[in-house]
């Protein structure tokens, strides 16, 4: 059951939208490390604007999640960057999230 969440806004610079891409399609592999990361999206919301969603049972996993973030950032993402992402905390009012079992066949 999921209870906390993220939602974070990216710019990315002009001319640099591939590499804010490549960059969200890597950091899936450390994400899928995260035992606590139950959901992580990584969303284009426009040419420049891209997003992602994350959904934790608790706190210590959004905590956790964010410190990793912080360090992939630091790591060269943020030349990427037009501006600081914009994190949101958020509350999980509702959820459906497939289990494990039922992910045969998912794209």
């Amino acid at each position: 059951m999921v209870k906390v969440g993220l939602f974070v806004r990216i710019e990315a610079k002009p001319g640099h939208e591939a590499a804010v891409e490549a960059q969200l399609a890597a950091a899936l592999a450390e994400v899928e490390q995260e035992a606590d990361t139950t959901v992580w999206l990584a969303l284009r919301l426009g040419p420049s604007t891209f997003a992602v969603v994350d959904a934790f049972p608790h706190e210590a996993g959004r905590q956790a999640h964010l410190e990793a973030g912080v360090a992939r950032l630091a790591e060269g993402a943020a030349q990427h960057l037009a501006v600081q992402p914009k994190f949101e905390y958020t509350e999980i009012v509702a959820a459906k999230i497939p289990s494990h079992n039922n992910e045969a066949g998912a794209a």
